[in-house]
């Protein structure tokens, strides 16, 4: 499906991102972002006097700033003096580095399982469905609106075995404007796999790879696709020894396609790897043997590595999917976040659905700062700080949702923050100001905030927060309602 042509715009407002780890919030208000037809950003430069009045004035500066001409492009201010009972300031798009799209409806439902009687209890059974294409396409509809109507502009997904509807998922992205990677999931271990949603061979799941990656490369012949497929073994006790040897030739003869896996979510599964792998040193040799561990290689979870396996996979420069709330709901542990950015390792956050209950990177960003204030409460007292040191700032959360997700998933130089020749994926936020009144009324009318009509969410700002606190109230507070456009690579995917 053709898609219309953009027109050049330049973006208006306060703009907000973290586009280095640790590095602090780059606030750049009353600045325009000039975007062109293709979506990429070719000029960030401040604007003088950004104010309620004088548009045209001000539409000429921003013009005469960046060198384009007014009939040839678009000027969008955002947040500039329409409404002064809100706040609004656009931020990067989330980077969902780890997701199962099938999964959707079981979101919220644990029971008291752990992971492996949670896969069998509820996902297999569900996952299973999938080869009904009606239910394919109620699924995966949903799940694609509901994360970009979270903000989230790229999403990595597990699909299931079944080819039909994985191609499906692939379309029904790309028909959204969506940045994706699909992955068909190859399970073809028997005892551990259910006999009834299984690849039948390891020939047969390679074979069923294959055409999804060619339906994928359908959609978009150009080299740059926002769609993607990406090789998807479930992990290690799903797989026979071929399975995950030829996935790993795969991945070296295409050296663009990227690999998603799960290691060391959970004790039992660590156990179940020493038994089914006997030869092999830890969980992380095994895919290293087969030829997974590569720098396009993402790893959901790493909370019970070895100092060796961590080792490894700063060596083959694997990226980490950090799930704090899926390992949480499972009792998995805690991924030592701290840890592994020490050691230089990419990390991103993952919402996991359905382990995590909610595709809303925000829940993710604040499950994982409190987290990392638990890991901080169990480490000994001590002179060096390691005990500060655990804890993740909101800020940092950012970055991980953001540009982290973004170098994880290989998109480090195109999106995640606003940079001249990163592409435009961002949302607008808007939060409400609570009004300076006098004494409460009996009416009640005090109590009113935001627009008529429109529920704004949770998060009030009192007119004395600076941009962190701002920013730290949206993380803790927010939810979609704050989420009022997004686009992905310059195009509109999502208005409230």
């Amino acid at each position: 499906m053709a898609r219309s042509p953009l027109r050049k715009t330049v973006y208006v407002g306060t703009f907000v991102h973290t586009p280095r780890c640790g590095g602090g919030l780059e606030v750049l208000e009353g600045y325009g972002i000039a975007v062109d037809e293709t979506g990429v950003i070719r000029a960030v430069q401040q604007v003088e006097d950004v104010g309620k009045d004088g548009r045209q004035s001000l539409r000429a500066e921003v013009l005469a700033t960046v060198g384009w001409r007014g009939e040839e492009c678009d000027v969008e201010f955002i947040g500039v003096g329409e409404d002064e009972s809100v706040v609004e300031w656009v931020a990067p798009g989330f980077v969902d580095t780890h997701t199962h799209a099938p999964q959707l409806p079981n979101t919220g439902i644990f029971g008291s399982s752990t992971l492996l009687s949670w896969l069998r209890t509820y996902t297999f059974p569900l996952e299973s469905s999938f080869s009904s294409l009606s239910t394919a396409h109620r699924i995966y509809s949903r799940c694609i609106a509901s994360l970009l109507r979270h903000g989230t502009t790229t999403a990595a997904y597990y699909a299931t075995i079944h080819v039909p509807a994985t191609n499906l998922l692939a379309s029904l992205a790309h028909a959204a404007g969506q940045r994706a990677f699909i992955g068909r999931v190859c399970m073809d271990r028997e005892g551990v796999n259910e006999d009834h949603y299984r690849d039948e061979t390891p020939d047969a799941g390679l074979q069923h790879t294959h055409a999804t990656i060619a339906h994928c490369e359908s959609l978009d012949k150009s080299d740059d696709r926002l769609v993607q497929p990406i090789l998807t073994p479930r992990f290690a006790p799903s797989c026979s020894d071929r399975m995950l040897a030829l996935l790993g030739t795969l991945a070296h003869e295409q050296p663009s396609l990227r690999v998603q896996t799960h290691i060391a979510e959970n004790h039992a599964e660590l156990a179940l790897v020493r038994e089914l792998y006997p030869a092999h040193r830890d969980y992380a040799s095994v895919y290293d043997s087969a030829g997974l561990l590569t720098p396009r290689t993402v790893l959901a979870h790493t909370i019970h590595l070895s100092d060796a396996e961590v080792a490894l996979i700063k060596e083959r420069g694997c990226g980490v999917a950090h799930c704090p709330v899926s390992n949480t709901a499972l009792a998995s542990g805690i991924c030592p976040v701290r840890k592994l950015l020490d050691r230089g390792i990419k990390v991103g956050l993952g919402t996991d659905v359905s382990g995590g209950c909610s595709c809303s990177i925000l829940v993710a960003m604040r499950e994982a700062c409190g987290v990392s204030r638990l890991l901080a409460a169990m480490e000994k007292e001590d002179d060096d700080g390691r005990r500060e040191k655990c804890k993740l700032s909101v800020l940092e959360a950012l970055w991980l949702a953001t540009r982290g997700g973004a170098e994880v998933m290989g998109l480090g130089d195109k999106v995640g923050a606003f940079e001249v020749g990163m592409e435009w994926d961002a949302q607008v936020i808007r939060v409400v100001k609570v009004p300076k009144g006098g004494e409460s009324t009996t009416t009640g009318e005090d109590m009113k905030i935001g627009k008529p009509g429109v529920d704004e969410g949770l998060v009030e700002l009192w007119s004395n927060e600076d941009w962190e606190e701002k920013i730290s109230k949206w993380v803790y507070c927010g939810d979609d309602r704050n989420t009022r456009k997004v686009w992905v690579r310059g195009r509109c995917v999502y208005e409230r």
